[in-house]
């Protein structure tokens, strides 16, 4: 007899690191289950969902590029999260066939976000980029109260994708090519300040992301969403300042985790994340 699976789809798919975790997790459970690579398509993404409706043990998927807003109109419902959003990053088959989309991660990015979040009165988040990743992670800061600017190539482009998230200042909408060099501001006891790299730099395969540090304060905390490599020029530029850092992993596992439960039906068990990491950095 076959096992309930799940899986991650995306094209391309082979560098995923969804089946590492979900399956570390499927062990210390001693679930019988399985979670599998699929490469799909755009032309093919529509036949791989209307086959998978039909299989009692598909579980789900998880989804990645190029899928996450294409996939939305195929799905039989939409989680309020994913459709404020604008993307599906989780689908999850009801026992009836049904298709609902939910969006896993922004909550998985805020989690190694908020045991962060002190007493300072004010938080701030400066977001590079104007992508997909870009618009999760403004609605998960937006939502957690955070005041917002965007930093990108293309500030007008930013202003039209994210202008719900942002102040009506032009302040909010920094010119990447514009920030200055330098020592980093004084550091503020009253501010909570996140730095996030939401791009594609610096991932394998991309050109790094050259950024100047002189805007930020010196008590700010970096983040990069880029999970190969785990270290990347950003992290180490930050380190370089001072700063705290965040790596891609910690938003990788988070979103891994919520998506696991809504599989698998009981909690992702984290007990052994510094192992998972060490696994995932093989």
């Amino acid at each position: 007899m076959s096992k309930p699976y799940a899986e991650v789809i995306g094209d391309p798919i082979a560098q995923s690191k969804s089946p590492v975790i979900h399956g570390f997790w499927l062990g210390l459970e001693g679930i019988d289950a399985d979670y599998k690579r699929c490469h799909v398509t755009a032309d093919g993404l529509a036949a791989y969902l209307a086959e998978r409706r039909g299989d009692l043990n598909w579980r789900g998927c998880n989804v990645t590029m190029p899928h996450k807003q294409a996939i939305m109109p195929l799905l039989d419902r939409i989680d309020s999260e994913a459709e404020r959003i604008g993307a599906v990053n989780t689908v999850v088959r009801a026992g009836d066939g049904a298709l609902t989309g939910y969006n896993t991660d922004a909550a998985g990015f805020l989690e190694p976000v908020t045991p962060l979040l002190g007493d300072e009165p004010y938080r701030f988040a400066y977001v590079i980029g104007t992508g997909g990743a870009a618009r999760a992670i403004m609605d998960a800061l937006y939502h957690a109260e955070f005041m917002i600017w965007s930093i990108s190539r293309n500030p007008a482009k930013a202003r039209a994708e994210f202008g719900q998230y942002l102040g009506d200042d032009p302040e909010f909408l920094i010119d990447l090519a514009e920030l200055p060099a330098g020592p980093l501001r004084p550091a503020d006891a009253e501010v909570f300040s996140l730095v996030v790299n939401a791009t594609p730099l610096g991932m394998t395969g991309h050109a790094p992301l050259d950024l100047p540090w002189g805007g930020f304060l010196a008590n700010a905390t970096a983040y990069d969403i880029v999970t190969s490599p785990v270290e990347t020029d950003f992290l180490r530029g930050a380190r370089a300042h001072g700063l705290a850092t965040i790596d891609g992993l910690a938003m990788l596992i988070g979103q891994a985790a919520a998506a696991f439960e809504k599989f698998f039906g009981v909690p992702a068990p984290r007990g052994q994340d510094s192992e998972l990491r060490r696994v995932l950095t093989q």
